[in-house]
C-alpha cells in the first residue's frame, strides 16, 4: 500500500508516492504562487497521483495549523493566512481516502523515530531549519501535537536579546533570527550582495566575514532555544534537518558552543545534539507514514 504525501513549505510544495518502508517516489516540487495557491497545489497532488487508486493522503504543513478543523495558515502564503481549510479541500480531489494532517514539525519527527537518528531514542526534539524553523517532540515515545497541532512549533520561541520584526506579528523569534531567509536579510542590510541561503553558506565557507557573521548570530540564536526547550522538555536528543542546517560549521560551531554554554543541568549533561540522517524528502517520508500507521 502507498500513501500520497503532500508537503507544504515555506517556499516551495512538494508531493510524492510513500510506502511503508519509507522509500518516497514520483516526487514532484513547485514554488509557492503568490495567488491561485490551492490551485496550484490541487495540481501538483493530481499529477503526482496519475491513475493510482489512492486510498491514504498524509499532509505536512508550515504553521500554524488547526487540526481540529483541518486548517493551514503558513505565515508565508498570504492567500491562506486566515487559515485554508485545507484538509476538505484535499477530500474534494480524493473523496475516497483517509486523509491525515499534521504540521510538518510533527511529520519530520515521525520519520526520524521511524527511519532516523532518533530510532529507539524516547524523548527527542527534531528541528528542520530552512526558509523557516519548525520542529516535533517525543515524548515518553510518542510524537506529541498538542492542542491544535502545533505542538514543537520551536520557531516562535523567542531568543532573548533579539529584536528582529517575526511574521508572526512578534519580535524575536528564532525564526526571524535564525532562518535561512532571515539570515540572507541580514546579510545583505550588512552589505553582504548574494540572495540565497546556498550562496550564504559558499560565502561563509570561503571566509566571507559577513556571511561568518551571519551564521554566528543564526547558531547562537539556534543553541539559544535549544537549550530553552530541552530543560522544558527534558530530551535526550536533538535531530536538525532542513537545506539550511547543511551549512556546516560556520552554523554548527557556534550551536554546539551556545548549547554546551547554557544546557548546564544534570539532566541536560548527555544531551546530544546532531544532523539529521534523513534527505530532504523527511517531511513527506513522514506525512505517508502519517498516513499509513
Amino acid at each position: 500500500m502507498v500513501a500520497l504525501a503532500l508537503d507544504i513549505g515555506a517556499t516551495k510544495f512538494a508531493a510524492g508516492l510513500v510506502d511503508s518502508n519509507g522509500l518516497v517516489q514520483g516526487v514532484r516540487r513547485i514554488a509557492v504562487p503568490r495567488s491561485g495557491v490551492w490551485e496550484a497545489c490541487r495540481e501538483l497532488l493530481t499529477t503526482v497521483a496519475g491513475d493510482s487508486d489512492i486510498t491514504a493522503v498524509g499532509i505536512g504543513s508550515a504553521g500554524p495549523v488547526d487540526v481540529t478543523v483541518g486548517s493551514a495558515g503558513p505565515l508565508n502564503i498570504p492567500e491562506w493566512a486566515h487559515g485554508f481549510a485545507l484538509v476538505e479541500a484535499v477530500r474534494e480531489v480524493f473523496p475516497g481516502a483517509d486523509i491525515r494532517f499534521a504540521i510538518d514539525g510533527v511529520c519530520l519527527a515521525l520519520a526520524e523515530q521511524k527511519w532516523g537518528a532518533a530510532q529507539g531514542v524516547s524523548n527527542a526534539l527534531a528541528l528542520t531549519v530552512s526558509s523557516g524553523i519548525g520542529g516535533g517532540i517525543i515524548v515518553d515515545g510518542r510524537v506529541v501535537m498538542g492542542r491544535t497541532g502545533n505542538a514543537g512549533h520551536i520557531g516562535h520561541i523567542v531568543v532573548p536579546g533579539n529584536e528582529e520584526p517575526c511574521a508572526c506579528g512578534g519580535f524575536g523569534c528564532v525564526e526571524a533570527v535564525a532562518s535561512g531567509h532571515s539570515s540572507v536579510r541580514w546579510a545583505r542590510r550588512q552589505g553582504w550582495e548574494g540572495s540565497t541561503g546556498i550562496e550564504l553558506s559558499e560565502a561563509a565557507q570561503a571566509g566571507n566575514p559577513i556571511a561568518l557573521a551571519a551564521f554566528e548570530r543564526a547558531g547562537t540564536a539556534l543553541g539559544t532555544a535549544i537549550s530553552s526547550a530541552t530543560a522544558l522538555l527534558d530530551t535526550d536528543l536533538v535531530v536538525i534537518g532542513g537545506g539550511f542546517a547543511q551549512s556546516g560549521e560556520p552554523l554548527w560551531k557556534p550551536l554546539r558552543e551556545t548549547v554546551a554554554a547554557h544546557a548546564r543541568l544534570e539532566f541536560l549533561r548527555e544531551l546530544q545534539v546532531v544532523p539529521s540522517e534523513l534527505t530532504d524528502q523527511a517531511t513527506l517520508a513522514g506525512a505517508g507514514l502519517l498516513a499509513l500507521r
